[in-house]
């Protein structure tokens, strides 16, 4: 059980029940989907009258996160609430639990929307990190160690996609780039040589029961996630075991309930390091949807609402290739956006697109996904290369 959540919640939540979200973007959406197709009635919360999830739900709140009517509406709507993002105030999800089930619970969130603390619950865990130091003040900016240099200074707060964050070689680059920060609390960590990126997916329910996704190798571009592979052998056994192990750590030691995503660096030397935690379903995750016999999404619909977990099965090999604003757009052209080549796309066998709703393409925008599976490894590539030239996405 969630801490905060009532006592007298008869599991499970069935099938016919209304369940809520906050947050109504594509990952908001996308639980819509999955909860329906289950047989939930749905509710978002979100201020957006134009929202992708907002527009597909039975219902929809328009209200500010933090609006007590809003929170009010939708607990008297739901059985039941989740969260779509980790920036939705922790104090909202802990108003929403003194009346129903919520989770994952506001204080998990709370620690998510905090580099140092998510840091130091990782340490707790006993979970691998990068060497780092926080730096809140002038003091702690002039103690700063200097084997962390060079090192990237991120905020503690609203970083996401890159954003908040600013590479240092030097103690004077260091300063300045805490001016440039705001001189918000931040985060130093120690940059390391790395060799890839991978995520970890687990789904754990109020009773403890824990289940995961296969490990995920994933690619980065400017900060953003461009592609995920997920097939047998993409990352040696000894890291997938290594990054299971700590990933469900996490969320034991979190007595976690939902979707939670750990991400990882592999570094050169083999050693794995914890990047940080996203407290829903992930883009990395996607691929589930297509690949899995249990989505990312479904684990959500059942964490949330007492179902059993049941171990999801990958039945293809996957790549998931992201789509965003930019790929309507010729290159460094200022004309109207116009549609991708979807057909030609759509014409290559195992690809899934899915499309998030969003009213207006803009470059960086995450507008939706493509899901390529195969019967192997090989062949999920090797179409997942051929779509990404189709739309003029970077090879990979």
């Amino acid at each position: 059980m969630t801490a905060g959540t009532p006592q007298a919640v008869a599991w499970p939540i069935l099938p016919g029940a209304t369940l809520g979200v906050l947050g109504g973007g594509q990952l908001g959406r996308m639980f819509v989907h999955a909860a329906q197709a289950l047989g939930y009635a749905t509710a978002v919360l979100d201020p957006d009258p134009g929202s992708p999830a907002g527009r597909i739900s039975h219902h929809h709140v328009r209200a500010a996160y933090d609006d007590a009517q809003g929170l009010a509406e939708l607990a008297r709507r739901c059985a039941a609430v989740t969260t779509e993002f980790e920036n939705v105030p922790a104090a909202a999800l802990e108003q929403l639990a003194r009346a129903l089930p919520v989770s994952p619970a506001g204080a998990c969130v709370a620690i998510a929307q905090d580099r140092a603390a998510e840091k130091a619950r990782f340490v707790r865990s006993g979970a691998p990190v990068a060497p780092h130091a926080v730096i809140a003040c002038e003091a702690d900016l002039a103690a700063a160690d200097p084997a962390l240099l060079p090192g990237i200074l991120k905020t503690t707060r609203l970083g996401y996609d890159g954003k908040g964050q600013v590479r240092v070689a030097t103690a004077p680059e260091l300063a300045a780039a805490w001016q440039q920060l705001g001189r918000v609390p931040c985060v130093l960590e120690q940059l390391l040589p790395l060799a890839q990126e991978c995520s970890v997916i687990v789904a754990r329910g109020a009773g403890g029961a824990l289940v995961h996704l296969p490990v995920q190798r994933n690619l980065h571009r400017d900060g953003i996630l461009t592609v995920t592979e997920v097939f047998e052998g993409n990352l040696p056994e000894a890291i997938a075991t290594q990054a299971l192990y700590a990933a469900k750590n996490i969320a034991r030691d979190l007595d976690y309930v939902g979707v939670l995503c750990v991400e990882f660096f592999v570094l050169e030397d083999g050693r794995l390091v914890i990047n940080e935690m996203a407290p829903r379903p992930h883009n990395s995750g996607h691929w589930s949807q297509n690949g899995a016999d249990v989505s990312q999404f479904e684990l959500q619909v059942r964490c949330m609402t007492g179902l059993p977990l049941a171990q999801p099965r990958q039945h293809s090999a996957a790549v998931m290739l992201n789509l965003l604003g930019d790929l309507w757009f010729d290159e460094g052209a200022q004309s109207a956006p116009r549609a991708p080549a979807w057909d030609r796309v759509l014409a290559l066998p195992g690809c899934h697109l899915h499309l998030y709703g969003k009213a207006e393409p803009k470059r960086g925008r995450k507008m939706g996904h493509l899901n390529v599976t195969a019967a192997s490894a090989g062949a999920a590539r090797a179409t997942a290369l051929q779509a990404a030239a189709v739309l003029g996405i970077a090879p990979f």
